[in-house]
Parts: structure tokens; C-alpha cells; sequence
């Protein structure tokens, strides 16, 4: 696969921290987002300063693995007072990359994609929706979340002016492939699949799959064991 443009990379580079990167498990990494989202909730609730038992009950996980994970990041707590809220949540911003905005584009604007589009949380965690992509004639010029959906031939251009980071994949599974390939070959190396099934990429390319479906069943797995047992 090219590599991307230099332009682009002297940006992401800008953002990135001096310090050598640290190895950090990938199940830490799947933490870090919830910390931030108590890390949050505890900063608009006026709370300055917490314990470890404290931020895991709101981020519901044990403090033993609370204390591990953020064991990673350095040193942020102070014994017998416990960590400064505001200051630990930018450094977790910091380490997961959510300081600034990435741009982000959504191919696929059925009626996931129109949720995805409208939810407000994209925003107000660091990343910006700058386009909505549909192979479907009939919605290109319609308005969604207030981004006027474009034709999926134009996603080459869109990564190249806005420096797209992230693309999300919100079709029917048959599309997903040749969605997912088209998005790799114009530079981004991000992937977030909602489509059923699974998406092939080469190394280097980062894919995250969401299927709602099951998640349901995992759901009604437990169900059928509550049930069982009663």
C-alpha cells in the first residue's frame, strides 16, 4: 500500500507526544476510552480529585486493574489524596489521541448511517464527521446532521483535501469488501466496520468491527442461562 502524503504525515506527527512510545496491552487500550468517559462525568459533576476505588466503581472496573492499566501512562496519583481528575482525563486524551479532531468519513447512508451521522458524541470526543458517502444516486444531495451526502466516487478527493484519518463503514455486507479497499488504497489506515461480516485489510490498517447482532445474542445467551437457572 503507498504510504500517505507528507503533508499528512508531518500533521499526524505534530500531534504525537516527544516521549518514545510505550507498548500498551490492547485490552488496557479498550479501557482507556471508558476512563476517559468517568474521567469526564466525574469533571462535570464539579469532583476535583478522586480515588482509585472511586474512578473504577465509575467506570466499572475492579481498582486492581484500574491502578494497572493507568500504570502504563506514568505515575499520576499522589497517595492519600488520589488523582487530579481533570489533569488525569488530558492525559488519557493525550495517550489515546483525542486532543485534537480527526477527521472522520461514513460510506453507507442507510438508516445506520444516518443514526451514526447524527450521534453527537462523534464531536465532543475528537472526531469530525467531514463527510457522508453513498454509492445510491438517489441520496446523494440529501441532508443529513446538516452534511449534504456526496457520492462515493468522491472519497479518493475527500481524504486527500480533508486529511481524513478514519473511515466508517455503515453498508450492507456485500459492499463492505470493495468499501474497505477503496478506503485503503486512497490512505486510511483506520477502519470502523459496521457491516456484518468480516473485512479483509493489509498490515498496517487498524479495524475495529461492531455487529450489533451480536451482541444480542451474546445478550440472550445470558438470558437463556438466567432462565435456565431459575
Amino acid at each position: 500500500m503507498s504510504s500517505r502524503t507528507g503533508s499528512r504525515t508531518s500533521a499526524r506527527s505534530s500531534n504525537r507526544d516527544a516521549e518514545p512510545s510505550r507498548e500498551i496491552p490492547e485490552a488496557t487500550v479498550a479501557r482507556l476510552p471508558v476512563y476517559l468517559r468517568a474521567l469526564t462525568g466525574l469533571v462535570d459533576a464539579g469532583i476535583r480529585t478522586c480515588s482509585s476505588e472511586d474512578l473504577a466503581t465509575a467506570a466499572g472496573v475492579n481498582s486492581a486493574k484500574l491502578r494497572k492499566d493507568l500504570s502504563y501512562l506514568g505515575s499520576y496519583g499522589t497517595r492519600g489524596v488520589g488523582y487530579d481528575v481533570d489533569y488525569l482525563r488530558y492525559q488519557i486524551a493525550r495517550e489515546i489521541g483525542v486532543t485534537h479532531d480527526w477527521s472522520v468519513v461514513i460510506v453507507g447512508i442507510g438508516n445506520l448511517g444516518h443514526a451514526l451521522a447524527n450521534y453527537s458524541g462523534f464531536r465532543s470526543r475528537g472526531f469530525r464527521v467531514v463527510a457522508l458517502l453513498d454509492a445510491d444516486p438517489s441520496r446523494t444531495g440529501e441532508t443529513v446532521a446538516g452534511i449534504e451526502v456526496r457520492a462515493f466516487d468522491e472519497l479518493e478527493q475527500i481524504v486527500a483535501t480533508d486529511d481524513v484519518a478514519i473511515g466508517v463503514i455503515a453498508t450492507p455486507a456485500g459492499a463492505a469488501q470493495d468499501v474497505a479497499d477503496r478506503m485503503v488504497a486512497c490512505g486510511i489506515t483506520s477502519i470502523l466496520n459496521f457491516a456484518p461480516g468480516v473485512i479483509s485489510v493489509p498490515d498496517g490498517v487498524d479495524v475495529r468491527k461492531v455487529d450489533l447482532s451480536i451482541e444480542l445474542q451474546i445478550l440472550a445467551y445470558h438470558e437463556q442461562r438466567k432462565a435456565n437457572a431459575g
